[in-house]
C-alpha cells in the first residue's frame, strides 16, 4: 500500500496540481491587492467615493452608526453593501483573470506556432547524379 501511495504521488498530474494550487494561492493575493489597492480607489474616484460596505439594515430594528457597531452590539444585520462590494470585487477579479489568461494563451500560441519554412531553392545536381553522369561519360 505504501508503494501504491508513492506511485500516486510521483505521477506528474499530482505534482502539477500541487504546484498549480500553490501558485494559485499566491496569485490570489496579488489579484486581491490589485483590486483593493489600485482598481477600487479608481472606481471610488469616478463614483465620488461611494462605498457600499456601510449600507446595512439591522434586523432588530435598532439604529446603529456603522455596520461594525451593529455587529459589536450583537444585532443581526442584513449587510447589503458588503454583499454588493463582494459582487463588484468578484467581477473585477474575474475580468483581471480573464485578461491574464487571454494574454498567456496568446503568448503560448505564438510560442507553439511553427516558424515559416523557407522555400526550397534548387541547389543543382546531387552527388549521385554527378557520379552517374561521370560513369556514363566513361562508358562512351
Amino acid at each position: 500500500m505504501l508503494q501504491e501511495f508513492k506511485d500516486f504521488i510521483a505521477k506528474g498530474n499530482v505534482m502539477d496540481m500541487a504546484v498549480g494550487i500553490i501558485v494559485g494561492a499566491a496569485f490570489t493575493a496579488i489579484v486581491q491587492s490589485l483590486v483593493k489597492d489600485i482598481i477600487n480607489p479608481i472606481i471610488g474616484l469616478i463614483t465620488g467615493g461611494i462605498d457600499f460596505s456601510g449600507w446595512f439594515y439591522a434586523l432588530d430594528g435598532g439604529e446603529y452608526a456603522s455596520l461594525a457597531a451593529a455587529t459589536e452590539a450583537g444585532a443581526s444585520v442584513f449587510a447589503v453593501g458588503s454583499f454588493m462590494m463582494a459582487v463588484i470585487n468578484f467581477f473585477i477579479i474575474a475580468f483581471v483573470v480573464f485578461m491574464l489568461v487571454k494574454t498567456v494563451n496568446r503568448v503560448k500560441a505564438s510560442a507553439e506556432k511553427p516558424d515559416e519554412v523557407a522555400p526550397e531553392v534548387p541547389t543543382g545536381p546531387s552527388e549521385l547524379d554527378v557520379l552517374l553522369e561521370i560513369r556514363d561519360s566513361l562508358r562512351k
